[in-house]
């Protein structure tokens, strides 16, 4: 059995309900290459997962909520950001699962209008309310006591601990390495490298997979956000966590992980030009949808280093794009603003 098949047999293992349309399609942007002039630059479909509007989290979802069916919850209790991608695919989990979804929305610096991820959480029935804690520990002893409120009333919720759930959502994006080093192999195309957005599970995951399956090409992992840890050593431990969960004799080292924090701008979820730049570029060469959280900056990255040279014309590249389109509607007024800059006449 071959590193690929071992891999692919462990994580089958473990528990896992079906929720994402799988394989996500590899796509060749051959527009969006030319337009940069090379190298060849590839997209994995990860806004496709299906349930809606798709993204990274619905992979994550297949196992996490797995645990929840085990269980027999009848209520999830979950919190993010007020326009979080997250909630939006928990909540889509949950209703296909026939589980109630209650989420607590960080207010955070956005305005809570209901728009974009939280619009879309109304549709699919999830309750919510919008909280003062900013995410992180704050939010997390808000969920775990929301949980225990809702157990007095006679609830079975399944309420995740952030700090578990990591290695096991990871886990789905080794899946997704698996999955694309075969679409590669079938299109005989060895990458220079893959970028992502990412700065803890889904990139832990690939760092995973990358490392048991010996991939020579680096994983470039852009950040939304600067987090206030050693984001290399928090990667590093997610996916050794996931090793332990496959019982996978291999271990991630921080100097194996690549992390670019160049393109966050001013912040978490706020646009920047470069970003921009890279929405309205893939959307008028391709037709595809970034995002100005998440998607649009690690493009950016992508950009920014095609032109700085690293890549031959002849050379291949993957961008995983993990979804979060919503978050364009929720981002209207200095989206438009920032286009209509780059669109005005000299």
């Amino acid at each position: 059995m071959n590193a690929l098949t071992d891999l692919e047999a462990r994580i089958q293992r473990l528990p896992r309900v079906s929720l994402a349309h799988l394989p996500t399609p590899l796509e060749r942007l051959k527009r969006f290459s030319e337009s940069l002039g090379g190298p060849q630059v590839w997209i994995k479909r990860d806004d496709c997962t299906g349930l809606a509007m798709g993204g990274n989290k619905t992979r994550h979802n297949e196992f996490l909520m797995a645990d929840a069916v085990e269980e027999g919850a009848d209520l999830v209790v979950w919190g993010a950001g007020v326009q979080s991608n997250n909630c939006r695919q928990t909540a889509a989990a949950c209703a296909r699962l026939g589980i109630d979804c209650h989420l607590l929305l960080s207010r955070g610096e956005h305005v809570a209008e209901i728009q974009g991820n939280l619009l879309l959480d109304h549709i699919l029935g999830a309750s919510y309310e919008i909280v003062d804690e900013p995410i992180g520990p704050q939010l997390d002893e808000r969920i775990t006591s929301t949980a225990a409120f809702f157990r007095e009333q006679g609830r079975n919720v399944y309420s995740w601990d952030r700090k578990t759930v990591k290695a096991k959502a990871a886990i789905s994006y080794s899946q997704c390495l698996i999955e694309t080093t075969r679409q590669l192999q079938s299109e005989e195309i060895e990458p220079a490298a893959l970028y992502i957005c990412s700065g803890g599970s889904t990139g832990a995951g690939l760092a995973l997979a990358r490392k048991t399956l010996r991939l020579p090409y680096p994983v470039h992992n852009i950040l939304p956000i600067h987090w206030p840890w050693d984001e290399k050593q928090d990667l590093s431990q997610i996916a050794n966590e996931s090793a332990k969960l496959l019982d996978l004799p291999v271990s991630v080292s921080p100097e194996e992980i690549s992390i670019d924090g160049s393109y966050v701008g001013e912040g978490y979820g706020i646009p920047t030009p470069e970003c921009m730049e890279a929405v309205q570029l893939l959307a008028r060469t391709e037709g595809i949808l970034l995002d100005p959280s998440y998607t649009g900056k690690a493009m950016a990255g992508l950009i920014d280093h095609v032109r700085a040279g690293r890549y031959s014309a002849s050379q291949h590249l993957v961008f995983v794009h993990t979804g979060g389109t919503p978050a364009l509607f929720a981002n209207r007024d200095a989206l438009v603003t920032m286009l209509s800059q780059r669109e005005r006449p000299t």
